[in-house]
């Protein structure tokens, strides 16, 4: 009875494993980058005394008391500026609201922002105050800084899916292209291996690093921020896996037909970008239109966060996450099989 370690797939995917290691830009990149990314997001978003408003004043009558009263609200930055000057920074962003002083006070902000329209509920809110308002009723703000409610116990299981589609993709659409673009595959092509063991060596591949690139910012995570894990780590290794095989599955499909590594590059930011943006790695997705939101929940970098953030943040079991499974489980299937059928040696 032959060993495992004899299989074919064993062999091609150490043969994988031995050229990632020999390559270090892409040991930084699959371990190192995730943690520096999570060490300077983790500090920027960490629990801090909210940023003032930044606003400026027009010079002109009245625009003295106008900056005296915005002043006295701790939460407003104010400087008084020409109209010029006050408009530039306004449509540089570096101001939220521009305030001009006269029988009544006029806000210049874009609506379409949402720091415009924060400065001119806290600046409103400011001068109603300064002129002696009495609130009818009394409101006391709570700021909520539990663990699992952070941003950062936001963004780590985001981090967490954005390497596992990165480096999988990355990781298999670059290697399998180099050797196309070297003429390194005719040799391959006369050699009696399947072609699907050849690409189910990539994924298989991917298994040995997924527990490092993973486990690294996880911990990361667990120990300097203390980011909770409520769920199953068992789960969670699932999840994990699961995440990584279909998105092998969609860079072996990318890279099935790709000649050049320019064209590899291109087809893999068109189909990662739009992830990227959509999928709520840094931001939830539901700040995009509803009528989107259903084509966002079926991308596969989506499910996967969500399945990472409902196991790590809510302790939801299998039963939870269901259909999150099911998306990425049809997304790797289908996107290997198309692979299949459509991958060329040259």
């Amino acid at each position: 009875m032959s060993r495992i370690s004899d299989h074919p797939i064993f062999q091609l995917a150490l043969c994988r494993v031995k050229e990632f290691l020999r390559e270090p830009e892409a040991v930084f990149w699959v371990f190192v980058f995730p943690v520096l990314l999570a060490l300077a997001l983790g500090f920027a978003f960490s629990n801090r005394a909210p940023e003032a408003v930044r606003v400026a004043v027009e010079r002109g009558p009245g625009s003295s008391e106008l900056e005296a009263m915005l002043r006295s609200a701790s939460e407003v930055e104010v400087q008084a500026l020409d109209a010029e000057d006050a408009y530039d920074l306004l449509r540089s962003g570096r101001v939220a609201l521009v305030a001009r002083a006269g029988d009544t006070v006029e806000f210049r902000f874009d609506p379409a922002r949402s720091e415009g329209r924060l400065a001119r509920l806290v600046v409103g809110d400011a001068l109603q105050k300064a002129v002696g308002r009495e609130d009818v009723w009394e409101v006391r703000a709570i700021p909520v800084t539990d663990v699992g409610s952070r941003y950062i116990d936001f963004l780590i299981p985001g981090l967490i899916g954005m390497n596992i589609m990165s480096t999988a993709m990355w990781g298999i659409g670059f290697r399998i292209v180099r050797k196309r673009s070297d003429r390194l595959m005719k040799r391959l092509l006369a050699s009696p291996m399947r072609k699907s063991h050849y690409l189910l060596s990539h994924a298989v591949s991917r298994v040995f690093f997924l527990w490092f690139e993973v486990g690294v910012v996880l911990a990361f995570g667990y120990f300097a921020f203390g980011v909770p894990i409520r769920g199953s780590l068992l789960l969670l290794a699932f999840v994990a896996l699961l995440g990584a095989m279909t998105f092998s599955g969609i860079g072996l499909l990318v890279a099935s037909r790709a000649k050049t590594i320019e064209g590899v590059s291109g087809l893999m930011n068109f189909v990662m970008i739009p992830m990227w943006v959509c999928s709520g790695v840094f931001f939830a997705y539901s700040n995009f239109p509803e009528v989107v939101q259903p084509m966002i929940a079926s991308l596969p970098l989506t499910a996967l966060r969500d399945a990472l953030r409902a196991v790590m943040l809510e302790g939801a079991t299998m039963a939870g996450i269901g259909s999150m499974l099911v998306i990425m489980a049809l997304w790797g299937v289908g996107s290997f099989g198309v692979a299949l059928k459509v991958f060329r040696w040259e």
